[in-house]
């Protein structure tokens, strides 16, 4: 009985207002999603994949966030467990048991996170040597090149009414010769380059536009100017560094036509914001048309790749073959 008589306890305020609280929360959190499109709740947060390696990547993160869900449920219902029904009682103040060194549960929460940690690991390594295995001959290679503060890209290819030797030109000497093997014959190639006003003339976002054909296999070669950038192109689901001195690549084979985002995914400087451009995948004939009207306009060649590699990147891959 409470002191004024009243046999109202005095924990039903309490928990009175905790269900309020725990209404409100709902109603705010189901208000703010009104516009959110169910269909794309399983992709939890990434955006459509436009490659055939990209359901891999979105399908480790799903898996990812799984694992930190049952994770996160159980730690939960442990702390609320404890918080309930391990609360010190109105009436008996004295302390309760201690309990000290218990073996079996300090086994279990080692030996869980320990097995939580290799699973994960497992996947993530077998993903990456997916996603980052060249042994494929791909269809296109593009030379990606980061400078502050935009892209260029050199389109390595056998393009008429341009000359040359992708094998062998000055302007991509700081490329490794692993991938140069892989090079067209007489790839004379074409370029273009933006700087951070230029704009797609069809969507009037800022950035160049990279072309690539549909259905093809691309080989990006990323290499740099200046600084470290990252090379990303947002539906793709995948990013790479982009690093004076040390050139990266990676496959995709786009399979979705359309026009999309891309973006420098490392801090790179000052106007590391306006570090954007476009990719813009089309038909093969379209994208072949594409690279003859480069050529037509006399963007035949190479722009500089980069930085040349250092000394140790170079004996790294001599002891790596």
């Amino acid at each position: 009985m409470s002191p004024n008589g009243s046999d109202r306890s005095p924990r039903r305020p309490m928990r009175r207002k905790l269900l309020q609280a725990m209404t409100a929360g709902l109603v705010l959190a189901t208000a703010t999603g009104c516009s959110y499109n169910w269909e794309d709740f399983p992709r939890l947060g990434m955006p459509t994949p436009t490659t055939e390696e990209a359901p891999r990547i979105l399908s480790l993160w799903q898996g990812s966030w799984a694992a930190a869900l049952a994770v996160g449920v159980l730690v939960w219902g442990l702390i609320l467990w404890s918080a309930f029904f391990h609360r010190r009682s109105r009436t008996k103040v004295e302390v309760p048991p201690q309990t000290r060194y218990n073996m079996p549960i300090e086994a279990l929460y080692t030996v869980v996170p320990i097995i939580i940690i290799s699973v994960l690991f497992y996947f993530t390594a077998r993903d990456e040597s997916k996603l980052l295995d060249l042994s494929k001959k791909p269809d296109v290679t593009v030379n990606v090149v980061g400078f502050q503060w935009s892209w260029g890209f050199n389109y390595v290819a056998d393009v008429p009414g341009s000359t040359g030797n992708a094998k062998i030109d000055k302007n991509l000497a700081a490329i490794p010769d692993r991938f140069k093997k892989d090079f067209p014959a007489n790839a004379g190639g074409v370029y273009d380059v933006g700087t951070p006003g230029t704009r797609n003339p069809q969507t009037g976002n800022p950035g160049p536009t990279l072309w690539l054909p549909e259905g093809k296999t691309v080989r990006f070669v990323l290499t740099s100017r200046d600084v470290i950038h990252s090379f990303w192109v947002v539906p793709f689901l995948m990013k790479q560094d982009v690093i004076p001195g040390h050139t990266n690549a990676f496959q995709v084979t786009p399979n979705h036509q359309g026009t999309f985002l891309g973006k420098c995914a490392e801090l790179c400087g000052v106007d590391h914001s306006r570090m954007l451009f476009n990719v813009k995948v089309v038909s093969p004939e379209r994208y072949e048309q594409h690279l003859k009207d480069l050529a037509k306009k006399g963007q035949t060649g190479y722009i500089p790749a980069g930085i040349a590699q250092t000394p140790h990147e170079k004996n790294r891959e001599t002891n790596n073959l």
